[in-house]
């Protein structure tokens, strides 16, 4: 009987992937809540967005004298830069909860809080000034957004006549020294352990990721994918145990089920390439931004290889020189409860232009009172921006005044929809990648 003989030309061989983490600034070392405000971000925001659009008034308008709120004169044309904050009549409050509570009718919770009455008004360390005229609109900015207006104060407002917009950060150089096929997978929005998740779907996923599924051209492309990203929401826990009481043995088995099973999956992908896990506005993670990475301890399986890497949400990371910003959703869809746009791509397009990843931290989004910095203010733009837990896949290529590419990606959640994306980072190309479980009879 012969030897059988093992074709070595065919084992292939998993690309790989300089990589370099930048999550330090969105990291809470010590954290405190004694004797914080939140006004310290905002302040901190404006004198650093200020800094930077008196820069750009020079190509802008530079025969405009500019001014502070306190020092507007009416009739006298000026340009002023503060931080805008949008009055609006559906926003909810406090006292929304405390009249739930009393009223025998429940209130509807609308999904936009937006109404012809909202007005914006302009804001500095001296004062506030009404805007007025049509060029701003109230339907496209929320409060926290710093930009420079030019127009002429009148009698207890500002008449605007132009705005000036950060713009999109300075990029750096992408390298086209690598003409090679590399891919990174995004996924989010797993939901292991929810009613509507599908393991065998995400077992199809892993099996894709790892090589194997699919004939040799499938395991070929998938050798060429050097690193995946779960984008947050990837567990999700029963919310009746969760009531401060003591819980029974198998109440608790139930809780960390989710996990256990959640950690077999990945340790899976992490046995063979680097992988990434981001908290969401689910996971058992701090609920405010910037959300730190989920403890290593709960993942005892891939935490073993240190290709399996716990981030923070936003994260920021390198690959060979390819720069990748992104988060789990929260920033996106809470500027869609207080502003229109088309699509969720043109939100995120905005969030470039005003050079600030989530404007409406702290206002309404939770975040922590930093007192030193604001995180999320965008000072380098990304070749790729990402957001998790969307409703559907969306992309497009978006392009600055100054050459710069930024491929924007919205990931759909997994559990809902079977699809994960996949993009080159040779040319910042992406498509779909759907897993579907039907049995066609």
């Amino acid at each position: 009987m012969e030897a059988m003989e093992i074709d070595s030309e065919k084992a292939l061989q998993r690309k790989q992937s300089a990589y370099n983490s930048l999550d330090e600034k969105f990291e809470i070392e010590k954290e405190t809540y004694r004797g914080q405000q939140y006004s310290q971000i905002y302040f901190n925001r404006l004198h650093m967005m200020r800094t930077l659009l008196y820069s750009l008034l020079r190509n802008w308008k530079p025969h405009f004298p500019v001014c502070t709120v306190l020092e507007l004169e009416e009739g006298k044309e000026c340009i002023v830069v503060g931080t805008l904050y949008k009055h609006m009549k559906l926003k909810s409050s406090i006292l929304d909860e405390y009249s739930k509570e009393r009223s025998a009718t429940p209130l509807v919770k609308p999904h936009n809080f937006m109404h012809p009455d909202d007005r914006l008004i302009l804001e500095d360390e001296s004062g506030r000034v009404k805007l007025g005229g049509s060029v701003l609109s109230a339907s496209v900015y929320v409060t926290g957004v710093v930009v420079a207006l030019h127009g002429k104060a009148g009698a207890g407002d500002f008449s605007v006549e132009d705005v000036l917009e950060a713009g999109l950060p300075p990029q750096i150089e992408r390298s086209l020294k690598s003409q090679e096929d590399k891919y990174v997978v995004f996924v989010s929005g797993l939901r292991i352990g929810s009613s509507i998740s599908n393991p065998l779907q995400f077992q199809l996923l892993v099996d894709h990721i790892t090589g194997h599924l699919g004939d040799e051209k499938e395991q070929g492309i998938a050798a060429q994918i050097v690193q995946v990203v779960i984008a947050g929401n990837s567990v999700e826990i029963p919310r009746g145990f969760l009531n401060g009481q003591n819980l029974a043995s198998q109440d608790q088995s139930r809780l960390s089920e989710p996990i256990k099973e959640l950690d077999i999956l990945l340790t899976q992908i992490a046995a063979g390439l680097p992988i990434e896990i981001m908290p969401g506005s689910d996971d058992p993670a701090n609920f405010s931004l910037p959300q730190q990475p989920l403890n290593r301890y709960l993942f005892p399986g891939s935490s073993a290889y240190n290709t399996f890497r716990s981030c923070t949400n936003p994260h920021c990371f390198e690959l060979d020189n390819i720069r990748f910003l992104g988060t789990s959703g929260q920033n996106i869809d809470d500027l869609e409860k207080y502003s229109k746009a088309k699509d969720k791509l043109e939100f995120m397009e905005r969030t470039l232009k005003w050079r600030h990843l989530a404007p409406t931290a702290p206002n309404t989004l939770g975040c922590y009172p930093f007192t030193d910095m604001d995180p999320f203010l965008i000072e380098i733009c990304p070749h790729v921006y990402f957001v998790g837990n969307q409703d559907k896949y969306d992309t497009r290529l978006l392009t600055g005044s100054e050459g710069q590419m930024v491929r924007l990606i919205c990931i759909p959640k997994f559990c809902e929809t079977g699809i994960a994306v996949v993009l080159n980072t040779r040319n910042l190309e992406c498509h779909a990648l759907s897993f579907g479980t039907q049995f066609i009879s």
